[in-house]
């Protein structure tokens, strides 16, 4: 039985909540599109933080969990202007993962997030989604700062954020209340 809080809308709400969604950008890559979280998209979102790969992000989570950072991150579009993203395939639409630009509680400065199924790790989709997120950031929003914050423990995070320019900042890591590593990603030289 589906809970009650994960069906998808109704009527006059599944309009409203359409309306929303259709002013989230949706950027587009050679073989991804990043579009609106549907609420159809938590079931792989929570196969993700509910499993093992979920102890990266202080899980794995419970379903009740994932449900409310899922929850959390999507309202930062109507909080900050940003938030999560759904990625799927262009080829055929495939929900693959997610890519947010994000800020909760603890953060110090916007971060740029990103999670996908293990079955299309490696194959550069994450890389893909997550610069053209990256470069939202900077040339639609205008942000000063872009961090993401890694477990230490998550290699293949790290070399994502490594490939995407970053680079590790040891002075932030030492501000933080919780230990993670801090991978700063550049700002773009400014065009005359």
């Amino acid at each position: 039985m589906i809970p009650r809080h994960e069906m998808p809308p109704a009527g006059s709400a599944a309009a409203l909540a359409e309306t929303i969604a259709a002013a989230i950008p949706v950027l587009e890559t050679e073989r991804t599109r990043l579009r609106a979280p549907r609420i159809g998209d938590f079931d792989l979102y929570a196969s993700i933080v509910c499993s093992p790969r979920g102890s990266h992000l202080g899980g794995p989570y419970t379903r009740a969990d994932a449900w409310s950072d899922f929850s959390r991150a999507v309202a930062g579009w109507l909080l900050h202007g940003h938030g999560l993203w759904c990625v799927e395939t262009r080829a055929d639409r495939l929900a693959i993962g997610f890519v947010v630009i994000g800020l909760e509680p603890g953060d110090a400065e916007p971060e740029l997030g990103f999670l996908f199924a293990r079955e299309v790790e490696g194959k550069g989709f994450a890389r893909e989604a997550a610069a053209a997120a990256r470069d939202f950031a900077w040339h639609r929003l205008g942000l000063e700062s872009l961090v993401s914050y890694i477990d230490a423990e998550n290699t293949r995070a790290i070399e994502l954020a490594l490939r995407l320019g970053a680079r590790r900042d040891a002075a932030a890591e030492a501000r933080l209340a919780e230990p993670a590593c801090v991978y700063r990603h550049p700002r773009p030289e400014k065009r005359p």
